[in-house]
C-alpha cells in the first residue's frame, strides 16, 4: 500500500488548502483514514479521521475550521482547511489503516510522505 498526499504549500493566514492522499495497493474502502500533523519540535497529532462508512472526528483545534472526506470509489481522503492560521503550519500526514471502530478489526497501518502546510501572518 503507499499513500500519497498533495495540496500542500505556502498561504497567508485566514486563507484555504484541500490536502489529498490518494492509496494505492490493497487497500479495502473499510479501512479507517486519517490526517496526522507535526510541527517542528512537536510531537506528530491526530487532526481528523474518518471511518470507511463516513463517520468523522476531529482534533479539537480543527473543529469548526477543517473537513474531511473521502471517495472511496477513487480511495481518496480529503481534508479541506479553512481560516488558517500560523499554528497549522506543520507536515501534514495521511493515515491508512489502524483500528476500525466499527468492525472492530485491526488493519495494517501505512503512511504517506507527509505534506508540507506553511502558513504565514
Amino acid at each position: 500500500v503507499q499513500l500519497m498526499e498533495s495540496g500542500g504549500g505556502l498561504v497567508q493566514a485566514g486563507e484555504s488548502l484541500r490536502l489529498s492522499c490518494v492509496a494505492s495497493g490493497s487497500i479495502s474502502r473499510i479501512w479507517p483514514m486519517a490526517w496526522y500533523r507535526q510541527a517542528p519540535g512537536k510531537q506528530r497529532e491526530l487532526v481528523a479521521s474518518i471511518t470507511g462508512s463516513g463517520a468523522t472526528d476531529y482534533g479539537d483545534f480543527a473543529q469548526g475550521r477543517f473537513t474531511v472526506s473521502r471517495d472511496n470509489a477513487k480511495n481518496t481522503v480529503f481534508l479541506q482547511m479553512d481560516n488558517l492560521k500560523s499554528d497549522d503550519t506543520a507536515v501534514y500526514y495521511c493515515k491508512a489503516g489502524g483500528r476500525s471502530a466499527e468492525s472492530r478489526l485491526s488493519h495494517p497501518i501505512y503512511w504517506g510522505q507527509g505534506a508540507q502546510v506553511t502558513v504565514s501572518t
